[in-house]
């Protein structure tokens, strides 16, 4: 089945301030622009594998139905749910970051 993979503004001002940091701070645009590449063919991947990744072992996250997956270059992640043929992907994350402590703060899921 192929979802509709809709990127919500939480997600997308994430995104744009991980390249933003990578071109003003590190000073490097090809970085950012292989973050964004590697961003947009994990959405078009997730169009296609969404439901045959697990849900998240988080109590909190798994009680919503969100799972995770990983960009394939680059160490990001999209925290994501299913909703009838729709994918949702409401967060997006460094690896190395306490995502799912902070996904769980900002959308008040305690």
């Amino acid at each position: 089945m192929a979802y509709k993979v809709i990127i919500m503004p939480p997600a997308k001002r994430r995104l744009d301030m991980y390249v933003h940091y990578t071109i003003d701070t590190l000073k490097n645009r090809q970085a950012a622009k292989a973050i964004l590449t590697d961003a947009v063919a994990t959405k078009k991947k997730l169009s296609v594998v969404a439901d045959s990744i697990k849900v998240c072992d988080n109590p909190m996250l798994k009680k919503y139905g969100y799972r995770i997956i990983r960009f394939e270059k680059h160490k990001f992640l999209m925290v994501y749910r299913i909703q009838n043929n729709q994918v949702i992907v409401d967060g997006m994350f460094h690896e190395l970051q306490d995502y799912e402590g902070i996904f769980i703060r900002e959308f008040c899921l305690d």
